[in-house]
């Protein structure tokens, strides 16, 4: 499987304990398959690093955008992460306006909400690296750097997502 992470620098050798230990699929290397995402969300001066993994003997739990995914994605942000697996794949969850999972504790929205809000927009594809012996099958190819940007289709997405999050948010809330 080619993957693709997104840096301000080249990154040979990935570190499954560097990141957050309250990203969606727990702590990790975090890497996706979706090319064309990668590049259009990369910032300008960085750099795209590209990989080979091989899947062979792994540990694999595969998700969707369903109520599984949700309460996994709910539970890892709260750094409760229930799986023993070598390797994660599943959606990205989309909650770039504000901490829908994080407002579920105010009261001001129930957990059916606020997945139905991580599921606005695009769906694109994460792979969370989750041990040592997942990281072992992870090749590095080669990195590319990102000189030039081209932000009107980042910019329309992300027009469109909020548009159609504001539309979500007014089915869910009718007379407020």
């Amino acid at each position: 499987m080619k993957l693709y992470h997104t840096s301000e620098s080249e990154i040979r050798n990935p570190d499954i304990y560097y990141g957050r230990k309250n990203a969606d699929f727990g702590q990790g290397f975090y890497l996706t398959p979706d090319k064309e995402f990668t590049y259009r969300w990369a910032k300008k001066d960085s750099y795209v690093n590209i990989y080979e993994l091989d899947e062979t003997g792994l540990n694999i739990h595969r998700l969707n955008r369903n109520e599984e995914w949700f309460n996994y994605i709910f539970n890892n942000r709260r750094v409760k992460d229930g799986l023993d697996v070598d390797l994660v794949i599943g959606p990205i969850a989309n909650d770039t306006i504000f901490d829908t999972l994080g407002v579920i504790t105010s009261g001001f929205l129930k957990p059916k909400e606020a997945m139905e809000l991580l599921m606005v927009g695009p769906e694109y594809t994460q792979v969370a690296i989750k041990s040592e012996k997942a990281l072992a099958n992870l090749s590095f190819i080669k990195s590319e750097r990102i000189t030039r940007l081209d932000d009107k289709i980042r910019e329309q997405e992300a027009l469109e997502y909020q548009k159609e999050f504001t539309k979500r948010m007014e089915m869910l809330f009718p007379d407020e």
